[in-house]
This record gives structure tokens, C-alpha cells and sequence, in this order.
């Protein structure tokens, strides 16, 4: 990928619609047809990630867009920090159905993700090179 020809994120739109739809309705049909057994509420931490990582892929987007950094975010990237997010998001949901999650413990979460794509970024941009 050349420095100055940005990727094509129309793939990564087709992504977004198809984790998103498929996670919206999936929750929806469980909500609606099961009881919270085991299973189910296993099936609902996964259709969480896929619905929250789907919808928020598209906002993800056009932050980079709106504020380019020096290095141009692959799809793939962009992609991993909406499935960090609805990682996060799933996270809470099941710290919350214990009674356990604190916003400290939130915040404390949330910092370590960030850190994690930080560090995973940087070793991105340590590897990258403009002739491949």
C-alpha cells in the first residue's frame, strides 16, 4: 500500500453491515424465542461483540478519516479497534450481570485496551514500508 493512495474501505463498509445485522438480529431472535440458560447467555456475549464491534466500525472510520495520521490505517486495523470495543462492551456486560463492575474497574479496562492498540500500533508503524 502506497503512502499517498488510501485503501479501499469499501469492503470494510460490507463488514460493518454484515456484523452489525447479523448481531442486531441475532440479539433480537434470542431475546425474544430463549431463557437465560447457559448457552444462550454465552450466544448473547457473542452476538453483543459482533452488533457493538459492527456498529461502531463506521464511526471508527471517520475518525481516522476526519484526523489522517502520518500512517495510513490498513482496514484490517481499523476492523481489530471496533472488535476492541465491542470486546470492551461485552466485558462490562458480564462484569454487570454479577454486580461487579465499578466505573474505576471500567476505566481501568478501558486504559488497558487503549494501551494494547497503542503498543499493537506501534509495532505496526516500526514494520511498515512504503515499497511493499
Amino acid at each position: 500500500m502506497d503512502r499517498w493512495s488510501p485503501p479501499d474501505y469499501r469492503s470494510l463498509m460490507i463488514a460493518a453491515v454484515i456484523l452489525a445485522a447479523m448481531g442486531w438480529l441475532g440479539l433480537l431472535l434470542l431475546m425474544r424465542f430463549t431463557l437465560p440458560t447457559v448457552f444462550p447467555r454465552w450466544l448473547f456475549f457473542f452476538l453483543w461483540v459482533s452488533a457493538v464491534s459492527g456498529t461502531v466500525l463506521p464511526f471508527i472510520w471517520l475518525i481516522h478519516r476526519r484526523f489522517p495520521p502520518a500512517f495510513p490505517a490498513p482496514p484490517s486495523t481499523l476492523l481489530r479497534q471496533s472488535l476492541w470495543i465491542g470486546l470492551y462492551a461485552s466485558l462490562c456486560a458480564w462484569l454487570q450481570i454479577n454486580r461487579s463492575l465499578s466505573l474505576a474497574l471500567a476505566l481501568i479496562l478501558a486504559v488497558g485496551l487503549v494501551v494494547l492498540e497503542a503498543l499493537m500500533r506501534l509495532l505496526e508503524r516500526s514494520s511498515w514500508r512504503s515499497n511493499r
